[in-house]
């Protein structure tokens, strides 16, 4: 961390003497580039220069604990420690967190799927609590949601709930949300008191466009077709149904869930997306078995990513480690997801940070 830190720093000076140069200023384009990667380094200097005096300030006041024979100045220097340590820590990972590459994908709206799994009615209720969890969530950070499709329970909850969401970094905070959501309690329909077990799952789906992972438009063949579902004129008239089908691979991706031909463009193009990178991240495994599987899996449906105990007012998240892996269920259930989805990325980043 500390060698990209220098290798930034020298970078970030340089930046700052074209900036006084006056032939900097007097071309305009040239001006603006490098102000733009000026104040994309900013954060990341200031937040290193708070960290170095933290670490510069712990320092002395350990040598002020292991030198000085005065009881009080040694309680000073206690006290010091045990305020600077934890600030350091945190400083420490908000670091590795600027000086991680940023994914280019986390800044793209996606189409957010829930859909209950094993467990019956208690699966499609357990769908509606992580409906309702996750659009509080979506409503603390100002994102708009658009209902694409949904299919309630036959007791309540949901079989499936499909939505658009768009906003500010909106794939970059839900991408770790793919998976398994298991849940254990005691449903309302259980007359002995025993706890259950139940899941749901969920999965986002970036937006995508074919340029977007440098597949050729060519290369898609689209067909639309008429939806199948309950009736209805729309869905006897209207081919709002979208496929497309991947030449080179093969591979197909369909959507029916709006009763918009745009809005299903977009849910298979994130389908064929996904797929198409599925497909080249497994070619890469095979080819190089020696790499690490992500913190955050692959999202494939058969992983438990993370399990809401309400018996114990505990939710765990499978990926973290030691403590950090749990949290309280009251809050999170109420949409308080920012301290969870923060540890997982800071996680991420620092297996990252790890590979170099």
């Amino acid at each position: 961390m500390l060698d990209k830190l220098q290798a930034i720093r020298e970078r970030y000076l340089h930046l700052e003497e074209q900036l006084s140069d006056p032939s900097t200023a007097s071309d305009v384009e040239k001006s603006k580039k490098v102000n733009k990667e000026y104040k994309k380094l900013q954060p990341i200097m200031q937040t290193a220069a708070r960290y170095e005096k933290a670490m510069s300030n712990l320092s002395s006041a350990r040598s002020i604990l292991s030198m000085e024979s005065d009881p009080e100045m040694r309680e000073m220097a206690r006290d010091e420690i045990a305020m600077l340590e934890p600030e350091c820590t945190m400083l420490e990972d908000e670091l590795k967190t600027l000086l991680t590459p940023k994914d280019p994908e986390d800044e793209k709206d996606v189409i957010f799927e829930i859909r209950s799994g094993t467990g019956g009615d208690e699966a499609a209720l357990f769908a509606g609590d992580l409906y309702r969890m996750y659009g509080r969530y979506f409503s603390a950070r100002g994102w708009e949601v658009e209902v694409l499709d949904e299919n309630p329970g036959t007791a309540g909850g949901y079989a499936k709930v499909v939505l658009e969401v768009s906003g500010d970094h909106v794939y970059g905070k839900l991408k770790y949300e793919s998976g398994a959501h298991r849940v254990q309690r005691i449903p309302e329909t259980e007359a002995k008191g025993r706890v259950h077990t139940s899941a749901a799952t969920v999965a986002v789906l970036p937006k995508m466009e074919p340029e977007d992972i440098n597949v050729r438009k060519e290369d898609i063949r689209t067909d639309t077709f008429r939806a199948s579902g309950a009736g209805g004129q729309h869905v006897n008239k209207t081919e709002s149904g979208v496929r497309f089908t991947h030449l080179p691979t093969g591979i197909i991706a369909e959507s029916t869930e709006s009763r918009s031909q745009h809005k299903n463009r977009d849910i298979a193009m994130g389908r064929l997306v996904q797929q198409i990178q599925d497909a080249q991240v497994q070619r890469e495994a095979s080819a190089l078995a020696s790499a690490r599987k992500s913190i955050v899996g692959s999202g494939d449906r058969s992983e438990k990513i993370r399990t809401y105990n309400w018996p114990q007012n505990r939710v765990t998240d499978h990926r973290l480690e030691g403590d950090n892996k749990n949290f309280n269920l009251d809050k999170v259930i109420e949409g308080d997801l920012e301290g969870l989805i923060e540890a997982l990325t800071i996680a991420d980043n620092a297996a990252k940070m790890q590979e170099g």
